[in-house]
């Protein structure tokens, strides 16, 4: 594996990452604005992406915006946000063709640049307020976006067993929002807070791809930047208290697959150093269709159509789901608990953890493969403030020993149970 070099410089109110790399034909820019989760808050973070999606100052709308990126040989520009712990992520991303690339081509760097001042700083505004037509538009697709969840049953039992584990938390919070909040809100509303966000947030910017960084870091500092930011509140350490016997929620709708879905508190997180065995233990339990839950709750049993687990590796949730007939909750819910057991007592051998363990590097250097994936692994040192560095990740996973995952397995509880299952449907 190449090492990766990143150089981090704070200049203009932000944290400069600069990541040259041979590998990829593209430049890759990525701003990434950081800011503790809170219910005031998230429906506006939630909307941002989708308005900042429909033009700037001199390209007021999403055709005119699309056509400048396709002028500079089909760039490609997305925004989105997300959870991450405790904080609410806005990425704003915009790869470009390399003009080393592009033969009589000098300018695409300059012009690329120039755009992505002009997307986050200089938005389609009018006078204090976003474009009320494209507010009022993006407004809906959101709503649209958040009544749908219903309809994905998988993904609307993930949000309840979240409410449920995590009631009185920041991590409870929609990423999408709420509808009560987006109805309330306007478009001068938006803006305002939009304009606190870049004074605000924690900016990280990323520039990886073929390019002198020297030049590089001049151009971006001729155009990129903002005043130094006011010291904003950190990230609260919640005291959380470990449930005696887990929480259990049924829920009926009209569906015909059942969804049993499990959280558990791993009590590791990305920044500790039981990570990697953490990483190890989810591909043999859950993560991979060799694992435990796979083989025994889907394959043995047939007790589920599906049936994995992920981490979420700063918050310390291990999340397991899995689809299956109504009837089958009780027998289907004791093998997912034993697989756990199993877990715990060490009940894996060395060639399974061997082969998991080259599964969880081989996925790994797969996202190395990745310019988008390369900065979304070095972001995660940010987040835990550490300096795990991927090369460091990968070498750490091949030193996780049998104890080590026995070690992190036996710390891991069990925490809330949430069934969403047919009326009627027989749990008992």
């Amino acid at each position: 594996m190449n090492t990766i070099v990143e150089d981090i410089v704070e200049v203009n109110g932000l944290r400069l990452h600069l990541i040259p790399s041979k590998k990829f034909k593209t430049i890759n820019f990525v701003a990434k604005f950081r800011s503790p989760l809170t219910k005031e808050t998230i429906t506006k973070r939630a909307l941002l992406p989708y308005i900042l999606r429909q033009g700037t100052k001199s390209y007021p709308s999403e055709q005119a915006l699309q056509l400048k990126l396709d002028e500079l040989y089909g760039a490609v520009l997305s925004i989105d946000g997300a959870k991450k712990g405790n904080h609410h992520i806005m990425s704003v991303r915009l790869e470009v063709a390399n003009q080393k690339y592009i033969p009589k081509e000098s300018s695409i760097i300059d012009e690329a640049i120039h755009l992505l001042n002009e997307v986050i700083f200089h938005p389609h505004v009018n006078g204090h307020a976003f474009n009320e037509e494209a507010f009022q538009r993006e407004k809906a697709t959101l709503r649209q976006k958040m009544n749908a969840i219903i309809d994905n049953k998988m993904m609307y039992a993930n949000i309840r067993l979240i409410d449920e584990m995590c009631e009185g938390e920041a991590y409870e919070l929609h990423v999408h929002g709420y509808e009560d909040d987006l109805n309330a809100l306007t478009a001068e509303e938006l803006y305002s807070y939009y304009t606190n966000l870049l004074a605000e947030d924690t900016l990280d910017f990323y520039i990886l791809g073929d390019y002198d960084p020297d030049i590089m870091k001049e151009k971006i500092t001729a155009k990129i930047g903002r005043d130094q930011p006011k010291q904003i509140a950190g990230e609260v350490e919640e005291e959380i208290e470990l449930r005696e016997e887990p929480k259990v929620v049924i829920e009926t709708q009209d569906v015909q697959q059942a969804k049993l879905h499990l959280g558990y508190r791993t009590n590791c997180t990305y920044k500790d150093d039981g990570y990697f065995a953490l990483q190890v233990f989810n591909g043999l339990f859950g993560g991979f269709p060799s694992s435990k839950l796979f083989i025994n709750v889907r394959e043995k049993n047939s007790l589920a159509y599906y049936a994995a687990s992920r981490l979420e590796s700063h918050k310390g949730l291990l999340l397991v789901f899995s689809g299956i007939d109504g009837s089958d909750y009780e027998k289907a819910r004791e093998i997912i608990e034993l697989q756990m057991e199993a877990m715990k007592n060490g009940e894996f051998t060395s060639m399974e953890l061997d082969e998991t363990k080259d599964l969880v590097i081989n996925e790994l250097l797969e996202t190395l493969d990745n310019p988008q994936g390369i900065i979304e692994l070095l972001y995660q040192q940010v987040l835990a403030n550490n300096n795990v560095t991927p090369h460091h990740l990968i070498n750490n996973i091949k030193q996780v020993t049998k104890e080590d995952v026995i070690h992190i397995a036996q710390n891991i509880t069990e925490d809330t149970v949430y069934l969403l299952t047919n009326e009627g449907g027989d749990v008992s």
